[in-house]
């Protein structure tokens, strides 16, 4: 890898003028140009870690499609739209990345349009729609309203769902595994030595909230730990859900002594709050969140969380929607496709052994 660095570097200076060639990309990924092309243009039929090695290669070269060269090649641009009713403002921060990233490797002209759900989401729908859109990336809740779903649909249009827990049948859908990744975490808090664990449910319109919670529900189980019906209350994926949520967790007589919430503006919210009753986190209640966004490590302590590719979601949807629109434009009739990606657990400061914890701030004091 150093030497193919070694080798495009003089090209900087050349009569390229510091612009990188898709053969420079080639070199760097050690595949072929037409591999690089391949997955520029989002087709299916490249390994996962050759595409991961040309886009990493794409991004250090800071390589732009030759977009004048295409369209001479008679490939007009398609116009797709991310639509986004989320209140989480770190979550669309990351999905917004990765779109934008992709958009242009993939060479498609990507309108950013804010819907709010089940209540304009329909004329916003059909307003783009008229206007050229030929498909919709749809992050959650939209991702999981079955009458939009229809309606694009009906409409002949394509769509890709971003972060939907259950993949809808008529669209393509790019996901991880929320039940197993709730499962991970809710195991490691119980190996910590906790058995009294409060979870924080996301927004009641997601399937992502129910595959959260059927996995923090049966790991506990799994453990033969109970969940009394005062350790669950119910959010809705934003920090002021979080707070009033976990005010009811923390305020009873026998509070949960680690609390597991299903994003990490929850979390945060969490951690707030047990600031706010003078209890120390992770010292007298643990706190671990999902999706670790940037608020995730922002805030003190840092958030133990689990870490689902954002970005990389956005970008893949947008692979997927183009690959997509192509073979309508040849006539063709895809079928949905379903991209699982993986996940991992991330531990930081917010998280403790509880008897280990105090035993330790009470040799401190």
């Amino acid at each position: 890898m150093t030497k193919a660095k070694a080798d495009i570097a003089p090209r900087k200076t050349g009569r390229h003028k510091g612009a990188p060639t898709i053969s420079d990309v080639a070199r760097l990924a050690q595949c072929s140009p037409m591999t690089v092309s391949r997955v520029i243009n989002g087709e299916r039929s490249v390994r996962e870690q050759t595409r991961k090695a040309v886009l990493e290669a794409i991004r250090e070269l800071n390589y732009q499609p030759n977009r004048a060269a295409r369209r001479l090649a008679g490939t007009d641009q398609p116009r797709i739209a991310l639509l986004y009713s989320n209140p989480s403002a770190s979550y669309l921060s990351e999905l917004l990345m990765g779109g934008l990233e992709q958009a242009s490797l993939s060479d498609v002209h990507l309108v950013v349009e804010r819907c709010e759900f089940e209540k304009d989401e329909f004329a916003v729908v059909n307003r783009l729609a008229e206007s050229g859109i030929e498909g919709f990336l749809l992050p959650s809740p939209l991702c999981d309203e079955q009458a939009l779903l229809d309606c694009l649909s009906e409409l002949g249009v394509s769509a890709v769902a971003i972060g939907s827990g259950v993949g809808p049948k008529q669209h393509s859908a790019v996901m991880i595994d929320e039940y197993q990744a709730a499962y991970d975490m809710t195991e490691h808090v119980i190996r910590l030595g906790h058995s009294k664990i409060g979870f924080i449910i996301g927004n009641p319109h997601q399937t992502a909230s129910a595959q959260r919670l059927e996995g923090f529900q049966d790991a506990m189980a799994a453990h033969k730990l109970e969940v009394p019906q005062g350790y669950l209350a119910q959010g809705l994926f934003s920090y002021r859900s979080g707070l009033d949520a976990a005010m009811r967790l923390l305020s009873q007589p026998d509070p949960p002594s680690a609390i597991f919430a299903s994003n990490d503006d929850m979390a945060a919210a969490t951690v707030a709050v047990a600031h706010r009753l003078h209890l120390d986190v992770p010292v007298d209640v643990s706190v671990c969140g999902f999706d670790d966004t940037a608020i995730a490590s922002t805030i003190w302590p840092e958030l133990t969380t689990i870490r689902q590719p954002i970005g990389e979601m956005s970008r893949r949807a947008i692979e997927l929607l183009s690959a997509e629109l192509k073979q309508r434009r040849s006539g063709g009739k895809p079928e949905p496709t379903y991209v699982t990606l993986g996940y991992e657990l991330i531990r930081r400061q917010s998280d403790a052994a509880p008897t280990l914890a105090k035993r330790t701030a009470r040799a401190k004091g």
